[in-house]
């Protein structure tokens, strides 16, 4: 069920029997309340590495019924995502990738991991692992427009962080996390907290506290066998994302108990990508999960 590096994370939290009980939900097949689920998104999440190794973290948007199962082993995606994006350039046939919806109005999310073939307008993925988490640590947020297309995205590349996309990040309260085990299967994660939890160390370096979620620890598990990850942060007025590549390490001396934290996770960054107005949906400011540990940081 669990591969060396998960079954690493869980020992040390001493947290293997709750894993192996919590374990038994993933499935193969796609369940119909979740192919419903599925087909009333307007956006997912996904995550694969390129020719080189590098795992990447991208948004694809759609009108509500673009991502559906026709059957229980197939999630068909009908977009892709935005020209420009690291990921749309190594689509292939065979190409490992995780996903997650999440719905940020209800705080709902579901995640499906497998092998995708490129359709030409799309993705069709045949499923190895279907299941879904609980709400915590997601802001409640709603769609206010959808915005035509305009043309191409403005891409900016480079290998630190701007002054503006530090800020970005600063204010965040969520963002995606693309990782993939020794074997190069791939998995996409939420998280999220109070703006601030998100930490700037350095233009090429960030920190987040690792909160206590279902006790898989698929993403720290991944971590711990392949440290290459891949990070989104949206702008969820804009539609702006902004990606980061690079390499992540558990600090297992920063955890905080009464704070909620498990461990520290320290990325460094190798690329970034920003894409402006990458996403057509324009969203609400958020209402913070009550789960949210310590404060809400005054960022002005």
């Amino acid at each position: 069920m669990y591969h060396s590096g998960e079954l690493a994370v869980q020992r040390r939290m001493g947290q293997e029997t709750i894993a192996t009980r919590v374990g038994r939900m993933i499935r193969t097949e796609v369940p119909a309340a979740a192919a419903a689920f599925l087909a009333e998104q307007p956006m997912i999440v996904i995550a694969a590495a390129d020719d080189d190794g590098r795992v990447w973290t991208s948004l694809i948007a759609g009108p509500p019924g673009f991502v559906h199962s026709d059957d229980p082993r197939t999630v068909l995606v009908e977009a892709l995502p935005a020209p420009g994006d690291p990921v749309r350039e190594v689509l292939r046939g065979g190409l490992q990738i995780g996903m997650i919806a999440i719905e940020p109005q209800t705080r709902r999310r579901m995640r499906v991991n497998g092998s995708a073939e490129p359709t030409g307008t799309g993705l069709r993925i045949h499923t190895d692992q279907v299941y879904s988490n609980c709400p915590k640590y997601i802001s409640r947020r709603d769609v206010t427009d959808v915005r035509s297309s305009t043309g191409l995205p403005d891409v900016h590349r480079g290998q630190a962080l701007t002054s503006s996309q530090q800020a970005v990040i600063t204010h965040a309260d969520a963002f995606f996390i693309g990782s993939a085990d020794a074997a190069g299967n791939a998995d996409a994660s939420h998280r999220g907290g109070n703006p601030g939890f998100l930490q700037v160390l350095s233009p090429h370096r960030l920190r987040w506290p690792d909160y206590r979620g279902n006790s898989m620890f698929m993403t720290l598990g991944n971590i711990e066998a392949n440290p290459r990850c891949g990070m989104l942060v949206v702008d969820w007025l804009s539609g702006t994302t902004i990606q980061l590549t690079g390499v992540a390490e558990i600090n297992w001396d920063e955890a905080d108990p009464d704070a909620g934290a498990q461990c520290a996770v320290d990325f460094t960054i190798s690329e970034v990508v920003e894409l402006t107005h990458a996403s057509p949906l324009r969203w609400t400011s958020p209402e913070l999960s009550p789960a949210n540990p310590g404060p809400v940081v005054d960022q002005d």
